[in-house]
């Protein structure tokens, strides 16, 4: 009996290495979203005023006093044969997202950009401003004070700046006045897009789907359509709103395509776990030629004939740094990693190796460049 449960135990052990490794899983609320539930983008044309002589100029941003013109007109006081050079006054294109399912009387955060030559928001209000969707709906109104970030600050001879001045936000700025028109609860389905597409994960989302909805409603519900959408037919017996909250706190396994994501701006690399490289051999060196020109002044002897000349001397020093070879063979990434680090080089020389082994083929991912 002894030796038997040792043998099952070294059989599971195996079957447990040669499965690999688990994929992650998650829930099906942090990798999908429904396609009802989506932003929609506002965006509006105001005024911003209270500002200490940082707004635009009037004669290059003619735009501006006509608005200012126009809002005072609105309030009953005229300026006609008047003109103005103020400068604490400026014009901005003001823009939000409108979250799903919000309704009227809820506050939304909006974002306060110059439109003009204005040097700074700061210490500024933004004055009502009516909020458009893409249908040329109102949707929201926005007023408020802006907060911005950025810092500038300077004399005659120098200036300093810090971040941006001319772009800013109005925290629970903006008053949605109308509700979206479709509801949540008028659909007859659901359908969830995954926010990384893949086929595998989307298999396994409906099938996850219908194991639930088999044990609760007698039948499967959900079907697969591609890639990147889940499409779920809404049970005869079942509260749409219930079905998405037990739907979408299901844990299914995720998976993607292997991929190794470059910034070489920032010198950032990003390697996923399932990147694999095949066996190749990689040599990094660095070539530093420096050229320095030192020229010689050459006088003539003295009471002699001869002339003043220049002779050219130049000192050119050459320098090869690295040079070693390596064996990459990234059978996992911690190998990957191991390998790439004793060539001994620096973020951008990684950039390059990895670009150089995509090239060559031996890179089994997607190399992504920022």
């Amino acid at each position: 009996m002894r030796d038997f449960l040792s043998r099952a135990l070294t059989l599971l052990a195996c079957l447990v290495l040669a499965a690999g490794p688990a994929l992650p899983a998650a829930r099906i609320k942090d990798v999908a979203s429904l396609q009802a539930g989506r932003d929609n983008q506002l965006i509006g044309y105001g005024l911003v005023v209270g500002l200490q002589g940082t707004g635009d100029s009037m004669r290059s941003s003619p735009f501006t006093e006509q608005s200012m013109r126009a809002m005072l007109q609105n309030l009953g006081i005229s300026m006609v044969g008047t003109q103005t050079r103020a400068k604490n006054i400026a014009a901005v294109l003001v823009t939000a997202n409108l979250p799903p399912f919000a309704s009227p009387g809820s506050r939304i955060d909006v974002t306060v950009g110059s439109l003009g030559d204005a040097s700074s928001l700061r210490g500024g209000t933004l004055v009502m401003t009516s909020l458009s969707g893409a249908d040329g709906q109102i949707y929201a109104v926005a007023q408020g004070s802006i907060v911005v970030t950025g810092v500038s600050a300077g004399g005659e001879a120098a200036t300093v700046q810090q971040g941006i001045t001319t772009a800013g936000r109005v925290p629970n700025g903006a008053i949605i006045e109308r509700e979206l028109p479709s509801r949540f609860k008028d659909s007859s389905d659901l359908v969830l897009q995954l926010r990384n597409p893949d086929f595998s994960t989307s298999v396994g989302m409906a099938d996850a789907i219908n194991r639930y909805a088999s044990a609760q409603y007698g039948g499967a519900i959900a079907e697969s359509r591609d890639s990147q959408s889940v499409y779920i037919a809404k049970p005869k017996t079942a509260d749409l709103a219930r079905l998405m909250a037990d739907i979408e706190n299901l844990v299914i396994e995720t998976d993607a395509p292997a991929r190794v994501v470059v910034n070489e701006r920032t010198g950032t690399i990003v390697i996923g776990q399932d990147v694999r490289i095949s066996p190749v051999a990689v040599s990094y060196g660095t070539l530093t030629v420096q050229i320095n020109e030192m020229p010689k002044v050459i006088q003539p002897e003295p009471f002699s004939k001869g002339v003043t000349a220049v002779e050219p001397n130049t000192d050119i020093l050459v320098q090869q740094d690295g040079g070693t070879v390596a064996l990459l063979d990234g059978s996992s990434l911690r190998s990957l990693v191991t390998g790439l680090n004793s060539i001994g080089v620096k973020p951008d020389g990684i950039i390059s190796i990895l670009q150089s082994i995509k090239t060559a083929g031996a890179l089994q991912a997607e190399l992504v460049l920022q």
